[in-house]
């Protein structure tokens, strides 16, 4: 499952897991939140009340997290204010959801009260600074069809339709 976090200058890849928080979160998208910044991580509030099976404290640079305990989503790329060495520690524990390989400098140039976006990428999308990222070899698997129909229904009704005629 590759998904799109968009902030006002940066956008980048995470690459979902397939564990139970993660399909929850998914089958959410897309979100909106406000960052907030806790050193060298930041997060957001979701709203979403996700499984909390697999809680840890063991994160790395690179890891995207739901933590239960503010329903938020988070994105850790160095220390925190828990950390006692490089490496990012959690407030509390928190639930492993994916991955993104944005390097923690681009990350960096996110700031806290920008509004960010999560989405489901299309294949017209690339916020990367590469070549596409889909291997068009792998098929989707029936849940993923059935969210990406669901998303897809969700959009176009609320898009407005203008009829020219009716001017």
């Amino acid at each position: 499952m590759l998904v799109v976090f968009k902030a006002d200058n940066i956008g980048f890849y995470v690459k979902f897991n397939e564990n139970p928080a993660a399909w929850e979160i998914f089958n959410h998208l897309p979100l909106e939140g406000i960052v907030s910044r806790w050193e060298d991580e930041i997060y957001f509030e979701t709203k979403i009340s996700a499984p909390s099976d697999g809680q840890t404290m063991d994160v790395s640079v690179g890891d995207v997290a739901y933590w239960p305990q503010g329903n938020c989503l988070c994105v850790f790329f160095g220390r925190t204010k828990a950390s006692t060495t490089d490496k990012p520690v959690p407030a509390s524990p928190v639930v492993i959801i994916g991955h993104t390989m944005a390097t923690p400098g681009e990350l960096q140039e996110i700031k806290a009260g920008e509004p960010i976006r999560v989405f489901v990428m299309s294949k017209s999308q690339d916020y990367s600074k590469g070549g596409n990222p889909y291997d068009d070899s792998k098929k989707l698997s029936q849940p993923e069809i059935d969210i990406l129909v669901k998303q897809t229904l969700a959009e176009k009704n609320k898009l407005r339709v203008i009829n020219p005629e009716s001017r």
